[in-house]
């Protein structure tokens, strides 16, 4: 499965991250876990000890790995610089490992301008068409609101993109404008997982304001989420029901992903 969970700031998005890539690995699954997020925190959340942590440099700011790739130093706008440059031997180069995960933390892109084409945004980009076609491993992406990582050519491998909301307006707002993106690049795949609801009223809100949207399921409220953060521990580690509840997404992921499988073979 490759799977890219995005969202609004704060939604839990890092959560669910961490915990479907837990229970992958516990299922004795290889699983390469992404952090593609600006506020890069899914090392804590996985688990990963803080000294282990710190020393993860994000791909992006690794620069004369992206000199030595690309033939131009990072930040070059307009220079002449490779757009397909190496990027195999990255995953197992620049991760840290914990069981059976690695995470990757790609970074930010500085950029002067806005969709500007510069050497370190190249690297990036070939390093995720590497990662979604060509790696056998499951692979979960955690990302901000935007799809920059994510090029056109490389998202029809995307297997299920999945938005996080919380009960909220502006939440489902945000949900709906990455629908739009995730559907420009061809991403057919799009679920909701509901967060940090504390009640049925305000799951049956999410449900109410997303008709048309398939939700996979609830990571409700739980104090132990928050304790985990406080501690810098894995979510996976201290929140029993959480877990329960990510399994349950898992699964109905799952079900949904095998039963549009088999409708395209027979439509085929």
């Amino acid at each position: 499965m490759k799977l890219a969970i995005s969202g609004k700031g704060g939604v839990g998005k890092t959560t669910l991250a961490s915990l479907l890539a837990r229970i992958y690995a516990a299922e004795g699954n290889r699983v390469l876990a992404i952090d593609a997020n600006p506020d890069a925190n899914l090392a804590p959340a996985l688990g990963i000890p803080g000294q282990q942590a710190a020393g993860i440099t994000p791909i992006a700011e690794l620069e004369d790995l992206i000199e030595e790739r690309t033939g131009a130093k990072p930040g070059s706008v307009g220079a002449y610089f490779k757009l397909n440059p190496r990027v195999d031997d990255i995953p197992d180069r620049f991760s840290a490992t914990r069981d059976n995960i690695k995470l990757l933390v790609l970074g930010t892109v500085k950029k002067g301008g806005g969709g500007c084409i510069c050497p370190e945004s190249a690297l990036l980009k070939s390093l995720m068409t590497h990662l979604l076609l060509r790696r056998s491993e499951v692979v979960i992406l955690d990302m901000d609101a935007g799809v920059e990582h994510v090029g056109r050519g490389t998202a029809q491998s995307v297997d299920a993109f999945i938005v996080v909301v919380e009960p909220g307006q502006r939440s489902i707002q945000t949900a709906q404008a990455i629908r739009g993106l995730a559907r420009d690049l061809g991403i057919a795949s799009c679920y909701v997982v509901g967060s940090k609801t504390k009640s049925e009223a305000e799951r049956q809100f999410i449900i109410h304001n997303m008709p048309d949207f398939e939700i996979l399921g609830f990571i409700n409220y739980d104090p132990k989420i928050m304790e985990a953060d406080l501690k810098g521990e894995a979510v996976f580690d201290l929140a029993p029901e959480a877990v329960k509840e990510a399994t349950e997404v898992k699964e109905r992921l799952e079900q949904v992903y095998r039963s549009r499988r088999r409708s395209g073979q027979e439509d085929a």
